[in-house]
């Protein structure tokens, strides 16, 4: 489904929308959710499968998109297999946007603020969706579009895993106090044989496929002269296995298919780096990649985990969201972190 090969092939579905359009039949075609008010936007009766969420807002609260939550509950689980600041899932942090496309995400015009989801979200009996305002003091304006698709018999979808999105965070890395003899050389030094202090992207039980992230760093290592954030290489984990991993990258921007420490923008269907950091690679910087094409599959477990710099020496802001495919029950998120300690940090904004 979704391939330009397969628009001639009939089918016994129907397409189906929920949307905030206005129900008088005028032009108010929004919704407004208060602050500390969760509003669900669609509970859906499956078989089927949600195909494209589109959404824009606004908030007069500062840092609103990280203080948003969207949160996706399929077939009357308890716990939600989606939750993650709205703006991280859409494809950037920060509580930042910018105009970029990539195959299963993108931020359109004006200014990066139309966001659309294409990954498909398959569910065999419901599927409810959740926006969470968890601003202080100021509503949000919502604007929005769930298309789905709804099938005949449960067999219809076949064997499959349900879709997820974990956000995490670590502000700051445990990192490597460095002598000042050793200040401006780091990236070089120190030995990583175990993987076990590495930033932890996703930890995940069950049997499914990992499909991508988001990866967002805030440059904490001022005043630097060589203030390179990178180095860090990607070590996958999976159904148990010891270090090294079958899976083991040789540094950040190689894991996100970039080279030489880049400072360029650049956007691709599978991989980007959407904010490169300023001068010396200072501040905010988003990369992303996405394994349509080379999905990483587990049958018991899988740990997806990169260094903050090589041998993890260094103590820089990172955030993060996972995308994957498994069966249920998932393992249970880990908290999600207050608004307080979801904020980007004020000093480089």
């Amino acid at each position: 489904m979704g391939l330009l090969r397969d628009l001639p092939k009939l089918r016994n579905y129907l397409r189906r929308r929920e949307s905030s359009w206005d129900r008088t039949g005028g032009n108010n075609d929004r919704i407004f959710i208060a602050p500390q008010e969760r509003r669900v936007i669609a509970d859906i009766q499956g078989p089927g499968c949600i195909t494209h969420i589109w959404m824009t807002m606004d908030c007069k609260e500062r840092h609103f998109l990280r203080k948003v939550v969207l949160r996706i509950w399929w077939d009357d689980e308890k716990e939600p297999s989606v939750e993650v600041p709205v703006g991280d899932f859409f494809g950037i942090g920060h509580g930042l946007t910018r105009n970029f496309a990539s195959l299963p995400l993108a931020m359109c015009p004006q200014d990066g603020k139309g966001f659309n989801s294409f990954f498909p979200m398959p569910f065999f009996k419901r599927a409810k969706v959740e926006v969470d305002n968890e601003c202080s003091r100021e509503k949000l304006t919502l604007y929005y579009y769930i298309d789905y698709e709804l099938y005949p018999r449960p067999e219809d979808l076949g064997e499959i895993g349900l879709f997820h999105a974990q956000w995490r965070r670590e502000n700051p890395c445990g990192g490597v106090v460095h002598p000042p003899e050793t200040l401006h050389e780091p990236g070089f030094r120190g030995y990583n044989l175990t993987g076990e202090e590495n930033y932890v992207i996703l930890e995940a039980q069950g049997k499914g496929h990992y499909v991508g992230c988001i990866l967002n760093v805030e440059n904490l290592g001022a005043p630097l002269a060589w203030n390179w954030y990178g180095e860090g290489d990607d070590m996958i984990f999976v159904d148990g296995e010891k270090w090294p991993p079958s899976l083991h990258g040789t540094g950040t921007e190689d894991y996100f298919n970039c080279a030489w420490c880049p400072t360029q923008e650049f956007v691709g269907p599978y991989n980007g780096i959407l904010l490169p950091g300023g001068p010396n690679w200072s501040g905010k910087i988003t990369l992303y990649r996405f394994h349509v094409e080379d999905p990483i599959y587990f049958q018991k477990s899988i740990k997806v985990t990169i260094e903050h710099g090589h041998a993890n020496d260094r103590s820089d802001d990172y955030s993060s969201v996972a995308y994957w495919y498994q069966t249920e029950p998932h393992l249970n998120f880990p908290p999600l972190l207050s608004v307080e300690k979801r904020l980007p940090r004020e000093e480089y904004l």
